[in-house]
């Protein structure tokens, strides 16, 4: 099979895996959709018109990163300037989980067309970017929130009690903010952005509208 070949085989091996993903989250009870998002990179000349490409494949994907299915993305290896203040009560890391997977373009030193196995020169800038390894002046990740913390903090909704729903109707989701917001118990980028637009069609791809502060208040208990 000669190299022509072989790029129109993947072309529409590409095409085929974008359209299940689609139709998988579409199944899953989808009130948004990922097309037209700024997740959406098919209107990129670097993703040859796809839309999932640049985070998953249906080939050689990297077997070492289990948050998400088979990853097609450059990692970061940045180590980060953290979050700190004098009234923070958890105990925060190094980004880790789903958090380093978004980090690995929103940190603005790793490409949005490094994947696979390309060296990409496309990098992300502005508001969407922390500032090469600057995390100090955004909201921690990465941290267990836990009874513990909330009762130490005092300003904290206890995760394992309440309700939290997100979506409406027959595409919501609710249950405990442990349960919905959380991921293996920890607060990532995840917790308050959807990054499929799975629930909501709102700006910045927020899981909760912020209207009146109503995100922020899911888990601050002002």
């Amino acid at each position: 099979m000669n190299t022509q070949t072989k790029n129109k085989v993947n072309r529409i091996l590409l095409t085929g895996f974008s359209a299940v993903l689609f139709s998988l989250y579409s199944t899953l009870g989808s009130a948004g959709t990922i097309v037209g998002t700024k997740h959406d990179f098919s209107g990129s000349g670097w993703s040859g018109g796809e839309i999932c490409v640049a985070c998953h494949t249906p080939h050689n994907a990297d077997t070492t990163v289990a948050e998400a299915p088979l990853w097609n993305h450059a990692l970061t290896g940045k180590t980060f300037v953290l979050y700190s203040s004098p009234t923070l009560d958890a105990t925060v890391a190094q980004p880790d989980g789903s958090s380093k997977l978004c980090l690995s373009c929103h940190d603005g030193t790793v490409a949005l067309d490094s994947f696979g196995t390309t060296t990409g020169t496309t990098f992300m800038s502005g508001s969407s970017a922390v500032g090469s390894d600057d995390l100090g002046n955004d909201h921690p990740i990465s941290f267990t929130y836990d009874a513990t913390l909330a009762g130490t903090d005092g300003a904290l909704h206890d995760p394992t009690v309440g309700s939290v729903t997100i979506g409406a109707g027959a595409d919501s989701k609710s249950g405990t903010i442990n349960q919905v917001m959380l991921l293996a118990g920890k607060l990532q980028c995840a917790s308050c952005h959807d990054v499929h637009n799975k629930f909501t069609n709102g700006p910045k791809l927020l899981r909760i509208a912020n209207t009146g502060s109503n995100l922020c208040l899911t888990c601050h208990n002002k």
